[in-house]
């Protein structure tokens, strides 16, 4: 049987890669497999895709998507390296944090062979995620279809492979920043005497509704500027964050998340 997609690998980021695909494409052409056989079976059971061998996925997907991570990538590889040598119509989709491509393609040993390599994040599972990708010898309509068939996971940008990790250190590593930012804002509002709960819904939408603002509009300087009223209490926050260094601390934590990037390619 022939499938679009194929995953080796279905934890959190394939699984959520999986979750967007089966809204675009039939489930009979989504094929999965991954060693803990609960994962697949989730799957199986949740949208009908098939459960396979990894070798099967990779003599018969048009895309391969290895959702596994930088440390198992050469075990992964190695069972499936000859089928995708001698395969002529086939792509292989990467994520895997600080791995190149051309570590990918030394891995299998086929030099002209397609790769995608894409970073995206959690939030593809409610079809808003930020998906970075970088492409080598993929032609026109095999980029459009992989665009078409996770179209439904968010919004994708494409980028030089040499800034993909400096740029997914804030996209892909920025939803956990910002989930500490909200736990950070709910505890300030629950010290305050907001219950908790009623303080956690208060940050999420307004984080939410300060994301679509920055989108619609676009000049972060300029969004905060219009909140602010002299001596008012919203300046008055503002100045108590940055006198805590949270302009550095930010800063500080997407240079770190790009640092171990480039630490994980050695």
């Amino acid at each position: 049987m022939q499938y679009t997609l194929g995953f080796i690998g279905c934890g959190n980021m394939g699984g959520a890669l999986v979750t967007a695909a089966v809204k675009t494409l039939p489930a009979e052409q989504i094929a999965v497999c991954d060693f803990d056989a609960t994962k697949t079976e989730k799957f199986a059971k949740t949208y009908g895709v098939n459960v396979v061998s990894a070798q099967e996925i990779a003599k018969n997907s048009r895309f391969i998507v290895l959702g596994v991570k930088p440390q198992v990538m050469a075990q992964t590889l190695a069972p499936i390296a000859e089928i995708l040598r001698a395969r002529t119509n086939a792509v292989v989709v990467t994520m895997a944090a600080g791995t190149p491509i051309a570590t990918i393609r030394t891995l299998i040993g086929a030099d002209g062979l397609p790769i995608v390599r894409i970073m995206p994040n959690t939030p593809v599972l409610l079809g808003e995620g930020m998906i970075l990708y970088s492409l080598s010898n993929v032609d026109e309509p095999a980029r459009n279809a992989f665009l078409h068939a996770f179209s439904a996971a968010g919004k994708f940008d494409e980028l030089p492979e040499e800034t993909i990790d400096a740029a997914s250190a804030l996209s892909g590593c920025g939803p956990a920043f910002v989930y500490a930012f909200a736990d950070s804002l709910a505890n300030g509002a629950a010290d305050c005497g907001v219950p908790k709960e009623k303080a956690a819904l208060y940050a999420a939408q307004t984080l939410l509704g300060a994301a679509k603002m920055l989108l619609e509009f676009g000049d972060p300087v300029a969004l905060k500027t219009a909140v602010c009223s002299p001596g008012g209490t919203t300046i008055e926050g503002l100045c108590a964050m940055e006198n805590a260094g949270f302009a550095q601390a930010t800063e500080a934590a997407v240079h770190a998340a790009y640092k171990r990037a480039l630490e994980l390619k050695k």
